[in-house]
């Protein structure tokens, strides 16, 4: 028997269920499709995902195979394929995001063998739980008692040896330019390297996961995403090293994972639903992605995006708010901001977290609002995060960082706050009917 598995977002050989369904003989292929680019390419992701896709292909030839990498139509490629090598059956990772799901459906009106969808990107399958009264859950913390105790399905085992096989390759392509220079490397050997790091600091998660400055996160979000790790395999590790804290941070993706999985067009379209103005301000939306609104905290995050290609998340919800709520900027775009640099950017972590920040999403309480510089008095007390991203206010002493007087910015050269938060968050209460 000759199986074809096809790696999308879980480019990794350890808890695999896919690649180990028929293995020793399968066929390892990755398809680079033009209108997935198209889509969510970015510089940082395709970077990230070239490293990924080598390193892969190395862990496959120190098993005796290696990867198929075809560049053309996923649908149309993927089947020529299993034609090709005369298969008897696809597996594939099952994927949650509309655009995946209308792929999958193509392939298997198209595919002349069998296709096999395997629960391997999340740690609770999309469409494992859901309330009485309703198809799946639009509140977290029931979702989070009943995620749990849910059962996990076994990890897969890791093949010490592949079938070679005689079919041919594409040549895989240079990363475009324009990476950020600190974002993170990709590739499965360098993320386990990250993850056996990481779990031994699981436990004090909670401590520190909001201190800015203190780097307590696990910074695998990327490798999570492109599937160079086991979503389950580090809920597993993380919960033996009593790290239950960061496995709250894993259901939450899994959470957003089933809200898209049931309601797809949630990418685009309020959550919510309704009507709502929002502003068309090109000049402080420039000022937003540059980094330059004169809120030191939220400078701090913009800056940090571009540099890094990733944001804390802490960072991640003030500068989200202050862009919907401050400026009242439509959350859509900034989620294409956010996404035209994040390596770890994710349709559903990225736009439903911007729809939970701006109001519109499954926040429970939608006035929610982020004053920016309470939450960096309270998450960068000292100022450390602001002094590292925003180097003009790395001379600015004690708590005047976080609000720079109007001498010390035109000292240093650092903007006037391009809105006052309190008369913009009365703009956005009337705006928005809330009291």
């Amino acid at each position: 028997m000759t199986a074809v598995h096809v790696f999308t977002r879980d480019l990794r050989t350890h808890d695999n269920p896919g690649l180990m369904a028929d293995a020793p003989d399968v066929v390892p292929v990755f398809v680079s499709d033009g209108a997935i680019r198209s889509l969510h390419g970015s510089a940082n992701r395709s970077a990230y995902l070239h490293e990924c896709i080598a390193d892969l292909d190395r862990n496959l030839r120190e098993m005796g195979s290696s990867l198929v990498y075809r560049s053309g139509p996923w649908v149309a490629t993927v089947a020529a394929i299993a034609e090709e090598v005369d298969a008897d059956v696809i597996h594939v990772a099952r994927d949650v995001s509309g655009f995946a799901r209308r792929r999958m459906r193509d392939l298997k009106a198209r595919s002349p063998v069998p296709v096999v969808e395997h629960d391997s990107i999340t740690v609770v399958p999309p469409d494992a739980l859901a309330p009485a009264s309703s198809d799946f859950y639009q509140v977290f913390s029931p979702y989070h008692r009943r995620w749990v105790e849910e059962p996990r399905r076994p990890m897969a085992p890791t093949p010490n040896s592949l079938t070679a096989h005689p079919v041919g390759s594409d040549a895989l392509p240079a990363p475009a330019d324009g990476a950020s220079p600190g974002r993170s490397l990709g590739g499965e050997t360098r993320a386990r390297l990250d993850m056996d790091r990481w779990i031994p600091r699981t436990h004090r998660y909670d401590d520190v996961r909001n201190d800015l400055a203190a780097d307590g996160t696990s910074r695998l979000s990327a490798a999570l995403h492109f599937g160079t790790l086991s979503a389950l395999e580090v809920t597993v590790r993380a919960d033996e090293a009593g790290g239950d804290g960061y496995t709250r941070q894993l259901a939450w993706r899994d959470f957003n994972a089933q809200v898209l999985f049931h309601r797809p067009d949630a990418s685009t379209i309020d959550y919510r639903g309704g009507t709502r103005a929002w502003n068309d301000d090109p000049e402080r939306l420039e000022a937003w992605k540059l980094g330059m609104t004169g809120y030191p905290i939220v400078d701090a995050g913009m800056r940090q995006l571009i540099a890094e290609g990733w944001m804390h998340n802490r960072a991640r919800m003030i500068t989200a708010s202050f862009l919907t709520k401050d400026l009242m900027i439509d959350w859509r775009t900034g989620a294409r901001h956010f996404m035209d640099w994040l390596t770890d950017g994710d349709v559903a972590n990225n736009q439903l977290g911007w729809q939970w920040v701006a109001g519109t999403g499954t926040d429970s309480n939608p006035s929610r609002i982020f004053n920016p510089v309470r939450q960096s008095e309270r998450y960068d007390p000292d100022g450390e995060y602001i002094r590292t991203w925003v180097p003009e206010l790395s001379g600015v002493a004690g708590a005047e960082i976080h609000d720079p007087s109007p001498l010390t910015r035109s000292a240093v050269g650092y903007p006037r706050p391009i809105v006052d938060h309190r008369e913009a968050i009365q703009k956005f209460k009337l705006a928005r009917g809330y009291r």
